[in-house]
């Protein structure tokens, strides 16, 4: 893809690199083989791109799914790091390790990296994009978030994204790689807000999984989102978010999709917690990552830090780190003192 005249400082568009080949990151090679890249995919895995090199198909995380052959897969890192574009779609806490390995691998100087990853740095309590900056401060840094299952993409099934990126001319460059018929982006400069958004929302499917885990029903989860979405907010405008980011794609959008859907691995493992499951247990039945369980560390060691009011994060964090019952968590917080429900008629 050639980009607008107004974006030639940015390189042309040609060459795609995904770093990840899990689900969501071969879910994304989907759209991009669609508008005509050649995808190079990264795997850890002989067997995942021998599966993908032969058969055009990831069965070990998108079984049944019909690979485009423009997606190539590949173990080399000296193949993605020639790309034009490096998509990094891995777990949070492997992303600066990984950012050190294609920095080490000759990552192209004008290369466009893009983040899919929603977490929180545990040790720095550093976003993604943070984490990518440090590591290639001279690279132009983008995050792409919403409430989008990598099933449903992968399915080619209606998605909405949104692009954050501090140079509006960058966030639109990613726009249009990422806009189909079938795949709508949107841009916004709100950069931290979008990874927050992100980040917190899984905290919250743990909580809702335990919800339906002990089977609490509808109105004690529609309760847990709405208040979720207000921790979220507190928390990210803390962090020098803006409020109405919360209200869209990667605050509520991202938020009801991963308290409600079947596809959420974060949410499942709150339903094992809930029917009584212990966490090593939880995650080990889950059989893949679920960024809300080391999230939920973080992001409270991160609420404690800026002073937020964090209820509902609280509690998944003390059934998740310090052994706590799922259902004394419930007792717990429905025991609060009461207070108003808008932060601003709050005297306290």
């Amino acid at each position: 893809m050639t980009l607008p005249h107004s974006l030639q400082a940015l390189p042309d568009i040609h060459r795609v690199g995904i770093v990840g080949a899990g689900s969501w990151g071969t879910a994304l090679a989907i759209p991009l083989a669609d508008q005509g890249f050649s995808v190079q995919l990264f795997a850890q895995r002989p067997e995942i791109v021998a599966n993908i090199s032969d058969h055009h198909r990831n069965e070990r995380y998108l079984p049944g799914r019909d690979l485009s052959p423009r997606i190539e897969a590949t173990l080399d890192f000296r193949q993605i790091a020639s790309c034009d574009l490096v998509l990094l779609v891995v777990p949070s806490g492997a992303t600066r390790s990984v950012a050190e390995r294609l920095r080490s691998a000759g990552l192209r100087s004008d290369a466009i990296l893009l983040s899919c990853s929603k977490g929180i740095e545990l040790d720095t309590g550093l976003r993604m994009h943070e984490v990518l900056q440090e590591v290639f401060p001279t690279h132009p840094v983008a995050v792409l978030s919403g409430p989008s299952h990598a099933e449903e993409v992968a399915a080619r099934m209606p998605t909405a994204a949104v692009v954050g990126a501090h140079d509006t001319e960058l966030a639109r460059c990613i726009q249009s790689v990422f806009t189909l018929p079938w795949f709508r982006c949107y841009t916004s400069s709100d950069v931290g807000g979008i990874e927050t958004g992100g980040a917190v929302k899984n905290v919250f499917a743990i909580a809702a999984g335990i919800i339906d885990g002990l089977g609490l029903g509808d109105n004690a989860k529609a309760a847990m989102v709405t208040r979720g979405l207000v921790e979220m907010t507190r928390l990210g405008v803390a962090l020098g978010g803006k409020p109405e980011t919360f209200r869209g794609l990667s605050g509520t959008g991202d938020l009801i999709v991963t308290c409600y859907s079947e596809h959420s691995r974060n949410h499942r493992v709150g339903r094992f917690l809930g029917q009584g499951m212990g966490v090593a247990e939880a995650v080990a039945s889950l059989g893949q990552v679920a960024e809300g369980v080391p999230n939920s560390l973080s992001i409270y060691r991160l609420a404690r830090k800026l002073g937020a009011r964090t209820p509902i994060i609280d509690q998944v964090y003390e059934v998740i780190h310090l052994g706590k019952s799922a259902r004394q968590s419930l007792v717990d917080l429905l025991s609060r003192d009461p207070r108003p429900e808008s932060d601003e008629e709050d005297s306290d």
